[in-house]
């Protein structure tokens, strides 16, 4: 045993015991598992949609001078054209004197979410050809490009949306079980009061007085998301402040914010954290419900349920409301089946054989 060297141990011998169990309990729901490596994949890429489906070319070289078009405006004039404003690099003109005195790399798809093509062989929607993947919606716009840049924005609205509601949730479901009392008592009736408030009602009167944005919409949402996880946290701290240990760290003085944070915190984050990928779900559920009704995202932005009612008002354009279905179907079974091994992973209950 002297003998053996410590870069020999394995790395999963170095991992907490507990840490080592969720891991293994994890890996072992093989369809959470991969849904998560998927979902990864997915998520990544979109992060990158200006690099995938952009009507800027992502790299031009023009009298052996580089451009990055995708990130910098550049004149038509550098180019040799007459024109002071932007160039259109997807105009035959403008691509004949660029192809002239150099080449032009463009990403996979040449069109943005709000690009419009103006050279259809058929009125908007038109139906997939090689030129639109899965066709174009009811504006002549490409369908794949706001399938790609609507997914990010939904996968982020919903991220951001359930971090910053589970943290106030969390905050306040562990003021109330710590502190018990009149406190939990007041929090108690403030909550039955504002959860039996008609959410979707308010959030959709409150979208028409305010033209709403990405971070309007946001936080109108956060006003009633934060109450998710209120329950689960503040039944941990209920049970956990009279245990022994709490009882103890009270007798030697240490402050009740450290004893909230460090001792009975991580108890509680067990069960929040299977809850998230839930609440994410949630999150973006209400988005897109919220944009199928018009009271979403700005008109224009690249929303999944824009297009689903741009399906439901085309229905002989079959292809909008599918593609905006299968890519909403996709992802919230990813995330259900992600929420899943995470529950496994920190059930205590369940061991490997």
């Amino acid at each position: 045993m002297s003998n053996l060297a410590p870069q020999s141990i394995p790395n999963k011998q170095r991992l907490n015991p507990i840490t080592a169990r969720r891991l293994e309990n994890f890996k072992a729901n093989r369809r959470g598992y991969w849904s998560l490596w998927l979902f990864m994949v997915l998520f990544l890429m979109s992060l990158f949609a200006e690099l995938i489906a952009n009507d800027k070319p992502l790299l031009v070289s023009y009298e052996n001078q580089l451009y990055t078009p995708f990130l910098t405006e550049y004149a038509e004039t550098e180019f040799g054209g007459f024109l002071e404003t932007e160039a259109d690099y997807r105009d035959p003109e403008v691509a004949e004197l660029i192809n002239e005195s150099g080449w032009m790399i463009w990403p996979l798809i040449r069109y943005r979410y709000d690009s419009i093509n103006y050279q259809l062989p058929t009125p908007a929607p038109s139906p997939p050809s090689t030129e639109n993947w899965l066709g174009t919606d009811d504006q002549g716009r490409d369908v794949v490009a706001r399938l790609i840049y609507g997914f990010r924005i939904s996968v982020l609205f919903g991220l951001i949306l359930t971090l910053t509601s589970s943290v106030i949730g969390v905050a306040a479901g562990a003021v109330q079980g710590y502190f018990g009392g009149w406190t939990d008592l007041l929090f108690q009736r403030f909550i039955e009061i504002w959860s039996g408030l008609p959410t979707l009602f308010l959030l959709i009167i409150l979208a028409s007085i305010i033209e709403p944005n990405f971070w309007w919409l946001l936080g109108l949402m956060l006003l009633f998301s934060w109450m998710g996880l209120v329950g689960v946290v503040r039944a941990e701290f209920l049970r956990a402040r009279n245990l022994e240990f709490v009882r103890a760290a009270k007798a030697l003085g240490v402050s009740d914010s450290k004893i909230m944070v460090k001792h009975i915190l991580p108890n509680a984050m067990v069960a929040t954290i299977t809850f998230l990928p839930f609440i994410l779900n949630g999150s973006i559920t209400v988005l897109t419900a919220l944009d199928f009704l018009g009271f979403g995202l700005p008109p224009g932005s690249p929303s999944l349920g824009e297009l689903l009612n741009q399906g439901k008002n085309n229905l002989h354009a079959p292809w909008l409301g599918l593609s905006a279905f299968f890519v909403l179907a996709i992802m919230l079974s990813l995330l259900i089946f992600i929420g899943e091994a995470v529950r496994d992973a920190f059930d205590p209950r369940k061991n490997l054989q």
